[in-house]
């Protein structure tokens, strides 16, 4: 018991706080109050993805259907083959826009609303994030235009050739939700910029 209070003690001087400091209620700290980001009526409302929003979405798209084919093909790669057969890929593309698309959300970024989650770059820590509400079925709706847009086997070709392709494939082609010179759509943040 003694040694127990004297390593306590120990600690709290280490910490620069006195014995006498460890009675009654801990030291007050500064309140910290971040507001949530007010959505608009079509952010809120809305079914499809907010233009502002859409090259966000691509960029997470294009990441989660990049982890999707990896994760199958390195399992495919382990049997020998080096490429999925056409039923292969459509099943990974399928399981890819049909996910559940929660760990998604709108955080606000230097006063500009940009979608947050996996593949995206967190530009701010300090902030509150909404997530779920529209969020999901705007990415998996918007994952499936993708697909019959572009079509299985392009979109699979292009990821064969890597992430930046696929990227460049579904964001930021003549049609993409990045190309540049189309009407609203932030750019990509700057490391993916880089990347490309």
């Amino acid at each position: 018991m003694q040694l127990v209070l004297a390593a306590w003690l120990a600690l709290s001087l280490l910490a620069g706080m006195g014995a006498e400091d460890m009675c009654g209620a801990p030291p007050a700290s500064p309140a910290h109050s971040i507001p949530a980001p007010q959505l608009s009526p079509e952010e809120r409302l809305s079914p499809h993805m907010p233009e502002s929003l859409r090259c966000d979405a691509c960029h997470a798209i294009a990441f989660q259907v990049g982890i999707r084919d990896d994760s199958t093909l390195k399992v495919e790669g382990k049997m020998g083959r080096k490429t999925l057969s056409e039923s292969d890929y459509v099943e990974v593309l399928e399981r890819s826009c049909s996910q559940g698309w929660e760990s998604y959300g709108v955080q606000e970024v230097d006063g500009e609303k940009r979608l947050a989650g996996p593949g995206l770059l967190r530009q701010e820590l300090m902030s509150v994030m909404v997530m779920g509400g529209p969020w999901p079925g705007r990415l998996s709706k918007m994952c499936h235009s993708y697909v019959g847009e572009q079509g299985e086997a392009q979109i699979y070709g292009a990821h064969q050739q890597g992430p930046a392709a696929l990227r460049e494939l579904l964001c930021h082609g003549e049609k993409g939700a990045c190309a540049s010179g189309k009407a609203g759509g932030p750019a990509p943040p700057k490391a993916l910029q880089n990347e490309l």
